[in-house]
């Protein structure tokens, strides 16, 4: 398949879709909200496939292979043809195939085909592994903006040396550097993954901050900001300067307590905080509680990225229960790919494919016409970011 065809990859978003809508969906150039870069050195199978499992970077153990998944089906289905290869080959078929590129060549294949015309790129994780933005724009000739962890940058900031009392004043400097940098867009917390969600949201004292610097520093080594009032902190400070602030929910790697990631949890902090738009990420198996919160809130927005990929021939079903309830100006599109570069194009196929399936049933059962759903999927897929980030 020629690099950057989407003709093929997306011959399935036809299936049951009226013509025209079906039309658009191959067509439009989506705005992923929320990714990260591609591997930018070869990986090995195992690698590969702990790559493509979101809840454990252990090994597959000798019984199964990550290909037996709904994820992996995926891969093989919508992935086998952008390497030449039929869909449903088998997994030693794509393996060995895959293997022949370079990770350049397999990100350029890949993100071509994808059909996003900008990627939002969350820079905080393994920084060193993947590709960076500007390396990002290079291989899929698509513009790409950025955004910053808040957590990374107080782990930066102190282990560069700077004194828990001076902290809170050099964290604001750094964020107004932010503000001022083009191409940063927004902020990221992943206090899912440090502190859960069931914890005091109210703005600390400097003071507070400050104490909590000095314990963070005091531990010693490596640092890693899980304290609440650093992370409030942080939330807060970003807020006021107007920045939108995305926040991981729900699904994600088993060092979480996904009990403690719903995010009606955050009830607190969305009543009390400076009023940015507030982008809940992922949120399975919560994007229903995330769908009312976006209708109750009208800085409140979300996506289920994330799931799209991992629930693979099932994300359809994501996709209509994020319709339930929120209004469609409020859910924006992500894939959240990080690494293998198939995971930035399955984002944009299975979403295409389920919302044509949606939308689609919509428009026969008479409940919407077809130039509604077409405006439905601008709306998800490129608008809300547009308005969300200021793009």
């Amino acid at each position: 398949m020629p690099v950057g065809d989407r003709t093929d990859v997306f011959a399935g978003v036809r299936d049951d879709v009226p013509d025209a809508l079906a039309e658009h969906l191959q067509d439009v150039d989506l705005i992923d909200h929320h990714v990260h870069g591609t591997f930018n050195q070869p990986v090995e199978r195992a690698d590969f496939e702990a790559a493509i499992n979101e809840g454990s970077t252990d090994p597959a153990p000798a019984f199964m292979t990550q290909f037996d998944s709904p994820l992996g089906l995926a891969i093989r289905r919508w992935c086998a043809p952008v390497l030449d290869l039929e869909p449903l080959a088998g997994a030693d078929e794509y393996w060995s195939r895959r293997a022949e590129f370079t990770p350049d060549e397999l990100a350029e294949r890949f993100l071509r085909a994808s059909g996003v015309s900008r990627w939002v790129v969350d820079t905080g994780f393994k920084g060193d592994l993947i590709t960076t933005p500007e390396e990002m724009t290079a291989l899929s000739d698509a513009a790409s903006s950025e955004i910053l962890r808040l957590e990374r940058l107080t782990e930066d900031l102190l282990e560069a040396g700077t004194p828990p009392h001076a902290y809170p004043e050099a964290f604001r400097t750094a964020l107004d550097d932010a503000v001022a940098r083009e191409g940063t867009v927004g902020v990221k917390t992943i206090a899912a993954y440090r502190i859960g969600f069931d914890v005091d949201w109210s703005r600390p004292s400097d003071a507070d901050v400050a104490a909590g610097a000095g314990r963070l520093v005091a531990e010693g080594g490596a640092l890693r900001v899980a304290d609440p009032a650093l992370i409030a902190f942080g939330v807060h400070e970003a807020a006021e300067r107007g920045l939108p602030v995305q926040v991981h929910v729900g699904f994600g790697d088993r060092d979480l307590d996904l009990h403690r990631t719903d995010p009606l949890l955050l009830l607190p902090l969305l009543r009390e905080m400076t009023p940015v738009p507030v982008l809940l990420l992922h949120c399975y198996p919560f994007q229903r509680q995330a769908g009312y919160l976006a209708q109750a809130f009208d800085h409140v927005n979300f996506d289920v990225g994330l799931a799209i990929n991992y629930l693979g021939p099932r994300s359809t079903s994501v996709v209509a229960e994020a319709l339930d309830t929120a209004p469609f100006a409020k859910q924006l599109y992500s894939s959240d790919a990080f690494g293998p570069p198939e995971l930035h194009l399955l984002g944009s196929v299975l979403w295409r494919r389920a919302m044509g399936q949606v939308l689609g049933e919509w428009v026969r059962s008479g409940d919407c016409t077809e130039a509604d759903a077409i405006r439905i999927v601008d709306m998800i897929g490129v608008h809300n970011a547009e308005r969300v980030y200021g793009l």
